[in-house]
């Protein structure tokens, strides 16, 4: 029965230490996302052009309906 208490408090202490380095990480900015904003340049256009698109195709049923 001491071997459960002993395991327990072991993990609980390794939990803690997981704990504590996650709360370290977070606040160096470990988890930062660098690598999106440097290639969100690269499909901006793709998002333009569909803009452009579903503007185009309403302006073109904007106009039809005042026909």
């Amino acid at each position: 029965m001491s071997v459960i208490y002993l395991l327990i408090t072991i993990s609980i202490i390794i939990a803690i230490g997981f704990f504590i380095a996650f709360i370290t990480a977070v606040k160096t900015g470990q988890y930062d996302d660098d690598y999106t904003p440097s290639v969100r340049m690269l499909f901006d256009d793709e998002l333009l052009k569909s803009t452009k698109k579903e503007t185009t195709v309403e302006k073109n049923e904007d106009h039809n309906l005042e026909e």
